[in-house]
């Protein structure tokens, strides 16, 4: 065949990128509410920041079930990965991250009392990172499936819970206390995690599958603290410290979120190394 044949052009129906991408679909979910031509950005910015937050969940649920069979490459394969896709989630801000006040306040009214911390997918990547919440549930209450997938993943390990399992099936010791807590609860730092993680890194072998699940951890941890700060900046720039939409504290919220760490041992027993 000759290199410079033309691609075929002629489809019975849709075209087969058409059937597999779904572009029609996603370029039509755009519905503004104002005449500002800014909401447009704002609102294709936020769709396109749950279609990560999608990816993400993924990654972290596969690595979660590789984790759980003691499939240490896939699971490491899958939080490399899930890297990639939160420098891209975090790239987002970019379009929001210089709004003036006035830019902002001429689309706001449109949001009414919508607000990111309803975003059910991003509460399961939260959820994930081990940020239990039952009271988060709240909102979804009115879409059963939803609500349903949440109750679900909130009883369910989360990423870090199933790292630390899989470090003491290695002999590590983790303590009973955290292999055995309420995982429908936020998880709470523990000086004896922070050991076994200090021990880790304090070892012979820098390139041990523990050490090198630590900085693949380390990595995303990184990368989802950048992702609060972000925030906290483009809202701090765009409406100062007024309170958020949906009743939210707003910045005063977003400060103290990203003031925390997750995996937070993985953090703290740097300093004992």
């Amino acid at each position: 065949m000759s290199h410079d044949a033309a691609p075929n052009l002629d489809f019975a129906g849709t075209t087969p990128y058409e059937d597999y991408v779904q572009a029609d679909v996603l370029t039509h979910l755009q519905k503004t509410l104002s005449d500002d031509p800014g909401e447009m950005v704002f609102l294709v910015t936020t769709q396109v920041m749950e279609l990560w937050f999608t990816v993400i969940v993924h990654e972290w649920e596969t690595a979660a079930r590789a984790l759980r069979a003691d499939d240490l490459p896939v699971a490491l394969a899958a939080l490399k990965r899930s890297t990639y896709e939160l420098e891209s989630l975090n790239a987002s801000w970019k379009p929001l991250a210089h709004l003036t006040p006035a830019q902002f306040n001429a689309y706001r009214s449109a949001l009414g009392e919508g607000s990111g911390f309803q975003s059910a997918m991003y509460r399961r990547m939260e959820f994930l990172l081990g940020e239990k919440s039952a009271s988060m549930l709240v909102p979804h209450r009115g879409a059963p499936r939803v609500h349903a997938e949440l109750e679900k993943a909130l009883h369910e390990p989360s990423l870090y819970d199933e790292v630390l399992r899989l470090l003491a099936r290695r002999g590590l010791p983790v303590p009973s206390s955290v292999l055995e807590r309420d995982l429908s609860q936020k998880y709470e730092p523990s000086e004896d995690v922070e050991k076994v993680w200090a021990a880790v890194y304090g070892g012979e072998d820098q390139d041990s599958d523990a050490v090198r699940l630590g900085e693949a951890l380390t990595d995303v941890g990184e990368l989802v603290w950048r992702w609060r700060n972000d925030h906290l900046v483009a809202t701090r720039r765009a409406m100062g410290s007024k309170a958020g939409t949906g009743g939210s504290a707003g910045v005063a919220w977003l400060e103290k979120r990203a003031r925390k760490n997750v995996f937070p041992e993985l953090w703290t027993a740097r300093s004992h190394v």
